[in-house]
């Protein structure tokens, strides 16, 4: 686990980045940084591994102080990937991958066959690509080492600054799928540094949305859709999203929302148990009704009611429910 305990950040030009900041980040869990130029999110995870140094408050991870470790051990520890990818020239795919294992001691033939498993698990061939230069990649072949350099000294943590930002549609496409999937794998704690809210909202568990060196709020990317914590974060996520996301989620089925213990309902007013989210707001309010039988199979199967799947809608008021 990160912890950020009143946390301030200010530049020698006077500049004030980080404000107080309080933040605790899970440990497994991919939380993404997002915000405005200027918010203040890259200095936040440059404060985790210091290089950037905070002015007041503490950084703990795992219960330690991390000003109390050696800057080189704490590095070591932690995996670190850019946008501008950061691999060695003159080194091959190999050597670059095992840089980090070989300076924490571990034997060559300890960290080969490490290189070997993590090169196939973003999808590329050791035998074709191990002995190869960055340069003779792509760049979204080269940010793939990237991502597989930062992992092989086994860190608990790893950092990742706008990594697919300068990539094509397509490369950058493919690899947020890929980090999604390797995540499933490794169950790494990861700060995600984005400026694009897609993105965060395709990958992140958690987002932490920053403006002017102040959170805005934290939440996972479904609760940030369904409930913007004020204008600054409604504007940034843009409307259009939350439109999108609350007309895709008024389309889901009403059976996550039957109380299945309540099968004896008294009350004249069925429905289906295929009715959407939507189609049942609309009977509710047109028959102006607050509870209905739920029948499958022309059996009841529990009870509704109007004000739950209004509270699962989040932002649709009953107007637009029976548009």
């Amino acid at each position: 686990m990160i912890v950020f305990k009143n946390v301030s950040k200010t530049f020698e030009d006077g500049t004030e980045a980080i404000k107080d900041m309080n933040l605790h980040i899970k440990e497994g869990q991919l939380v993404a940084l997002i915000g405005p130029s200027g918010c203040g999110k890259t200095t936040t995870m440059k404060m985790i591994n210091r290089l950037i140094s905070i002015t007041s408050g503490t950084i703990e991870i795992d219960g330690k102080d991390t000003g109390d470790v050696k800057e080189v051990e704490l590095r070591r520890n932690i995996g670190y990937v850019i946008q501008r990818i950061g691999l060695f020239p003159h080194m091959t795919i190999e050597e670059n991958v095992g840089l980090i294992p070989k300076l924490k001691g571990k034997k060559k033939t300890e960290y080969q066959n490490r290189v070997d498993e993590l090169l196939k698990l973003v999808g590329l061939d050791p035998k074709v690509y191990k002995k190869r230069y960055p340069l003779e990649l792509s760049g979204g072949q080269q940010q793939r080492v990237g991502v597989v350099r930062a992992l092989a000294g086994e860190p608990p943590i790893i950092l990742m600054d706008e990594p697919f930002s300068a990539l094509d549609p397509i490369s950058r496409e493919q690899l947020q799928n890929e980090l999604k999937q390797l995540q499933t794998t490794i169950k790494k704690t990861i700060v995600f540094v984005t400026h694009d809210m897609d993105e965060a909202l395709k990958i992140a568990d958690e987002i932490v949305v920053m403006k002017d060196g102040f959170i805005q709020q934290i939440a996972s990317p479904e609760n940030l859709l369904k409930n913007p914590a004020n204008d600054f974060v409604r504007s940034f996520i843009g409307e259009e999203r939350i439109q999108t996301y609350l007309n895709d989620h008024s389309r889901q089925n009403i059976k996550p929302f039957i109380d299945a213990r309540n099968k004896h309902p008294r009350n004249e007013h069925q429905i289906d148990s295929s009715l959407s989210i939507k189609d049942a707001v609309r009977y509710f309010i047109t028959n102006k009704i607050d509870t209905a039988a739920v029948k499958e199979d022309n059996e009841v199967i529990g009870m509704l009611e109007k004000d739950r799947l209004l509270t699962a809608l989040a932002g649709i008021d009953e107007e637009e429910a029976v548009k």
